[in-house]
């Protein structure tokens, strides 16, 4: 089985997917005694020292290279999110041999989606405050949990979770405006990537419009599926169904490619 690596997105690190790794296992997608691969775009988490690049495309290099310089071995399975998802489908239209399977939660890109669209305006005036308050890591991480994330059951260990991951290694407003700019000009190819894709899109996702995911699985003719009430951070709010869907979908491409060998043997 090939390897996941997973990619958060702006401003966000390895250490945001919280139990998500854990879902995997239960879930049966990473085998026992195996670990998922975290790489941290740069200027995020373990490489917050790093200048973040001024494309998407840059950024794909630095994933790319950090893979190669962990052995992680090709072909890969790549679950992204966000910004991450922009890099994670750069990768895969422009090196298609690299990447097995794609899962894509909650992003947006051009050509697929308008500006208005890929930040929702009601967003616009918290990610305001959210600049206002980038060097306060409690109040700025607060800000961010009821902007990204509906769930709210662990909200206080939450915020004093990802203010202490500020405080060590957290993304500088320099490096996170460089992502916002990339973000914004990142224009994908029309084609749809070699591999399978699975887009995922919370119905509740007061960031990006919902819309954009399902316009780029109607591009590439892809699998596409709608969580009814998780945030942004899809990952955060409902690991098990996220885990749930990514297991369904690699079953059902199973079952179709035993069918289309039956066919094929009998033929």
């Amino acid at each position: 089985m090939s390897q996941w690596i997973l990619l958060r997105g702006l401003t966000r690190e390895a250490e945001h997917w919280g139990a998500f790794e854990t879902a995997l296992s239960a879930h049966g997608l990473i085998g026992a005694g195996e670990r998922a691969v975290c790489i941290d775009l740069p200027g995020n988490g373990a490489e917050h020292a790093q200048e973040a690049p001024s494309s998407v495309e840059a950024m794909t290099d630095f994933v790319r290279a950090r893979a190669a310089a962990m052995n992680v071995r090709a072909p890969y399975r790549v679950i992204a999110m966000s910004l991450g998802a922009m890099a994670a489908t750069a990768w895969a239209q422009r090196h298609p041999g690299e990447i097995e399977r794609l899962v894509l939660f909650n992003t947006s890109m051009r050509p697929f989606a308008r500006v208005h669209e890929r930040l929702r305006p009601a967003s616009w005036p918290t990610l305001v405050r959210i600049a206002m308050n980038w060097s306060k890591p409690e109040r700025c991480e607060a800000l961010i949990h009821r902007l990204t994330c509906n769930r709210n059951d662990a909200f206080d260990a939450d915020i004093a979770h990802w203010a202490r991951l500020r405080r060590a290694r957290g993304a500088s407003a320099k490096n996170a405006l460089r992502q916002l700019a990339a973000a914004a000009r990142f224009y994908a190819r029309r084609d749809a990537p070699r591999c399978p894709v699975l887009l995922l899109a919370s119905a509740a996702d007061r960031l990006v419009d919902p819309a954009c995911s399902l316009r780029i699985a109607r591009q590439w003719r892809a699998s596409h599926a709608v969580h009814p009430w998780a945030g942004h951070d899809l990952p955060h709010d409902d690991a098990d169904w996220t885990c749930r869907t990514i297991a369904a979908w690699l079953d059902e491409d199973r079952a179709t490619t035993r069918a289309c060998d039956t066919r094929m043997t009998r033929a």
